[in-house]
């Protein structure tokens, strides 16, 4: 099982959640939400080997995107193959930081153009842009996490080349089955967005990635195993991709 999105670090016990994953060896993407958080989490961070930290400058921290943290994002990006969480998001209570945020963007953007990473995306209400901009540096393959837009923008992000990670928030909506319902099993992966999703009113945990795993063995028509391999595959080829445009 692989968990592509989870904030590890914004659990009230990270550690324990943490400690639970590599048990388990379940692969999951730490994300953070600005470089000093990254920095913050690496020393606790190191040894988990299932457990991959990644660098972060969340849209809807906009105000904090200072001088300072791109230095530290600069130096942070020479230490980790995983970005995230980044991205841009243009809803009604984020509208006001449009431009900083997009200028953040392409700030990491001209970073990742130099040099391949793991990267999971943000884009509420910016799912054109995100794609115009990762087209705009030639960056692909991507993640775009819990997509949430039109699915005549998700066909263009799938025909760029990029996937898709989907988590137990998703299967419980109307929205959310639709959006599932149009990728391709081989673009799909699987996330939590844990601490922000919630299963059984408590917090999403990275192993709650086995809700979505059973939903798409429901959708697909086939075995629980036959999903994992799927998923597995999936994961497996994205990061090959990711090696092959370096």
């Amino acid at each position: 099982m692989h968990d592509t999105h989870c904030h590890i670090d914004l659990y009230k016990n990270p550690f324990d959640v943490a400690s639970a994953t590599e048990r388990a060896a379940l692969f999951t993407v730490a994300v953070t939400n600005l470089p000093s958080a990254y920095y913050a989490a690496q020393l606790h961070m190191r040894q988990f080997r299932h457990l991959k930290l990644a660098l972060g400058m969340h849209p809807l921290l906009a105000q904090h995107h200072t001088a300072r943290e791109r230095q530290l994002f600069k130096q942070a990006f020479q230490e980790t193959q995983y970005i995230g969480e980044i991205g841009l998001d243009f809803s009604k209570e984020q509208i006001a930081t449009k431009d900083k945020q997009v200028e953040t963007f392409r700030f990491v953007l001209e970073l990742l153009q130099q040099e391949h990473k793991v990267a999971t995306l943000h884009s509420r209400r910016a799912e054109t842009s995100v794609l115009e901009l990762l087209t705009e540096y030639e960056i692909k393959p991507a993640i775009f996490h819990w997509y949430s837009g039109s699915v005549t923008v998700l066909d263009r992000i799938l025909q760029a080349g990029h996937f898709c990670s989907v988590n137990p928030a998703m299967i419980q909506s109307a929205n959310g089955q639709k959006i599932i319902g149009r990728i391709p099993k081989e673009r799909l992966l699987t996330e939590t967005d844990g601490p922000f999703v919630s299963v059984s009113q408590r917090p999403a945990v990275p192993a709650d990635v086995n809700l979505v795993q059973l939903y798409l063995s429901e959708q697909w028509g086939v075995s629980l195993i036959d999903v994992e391999h799927q998923l597995a595959t999936n994961l497996k080829t994205f990061l090959q991709i990711g090696q092959q445009t370096e």
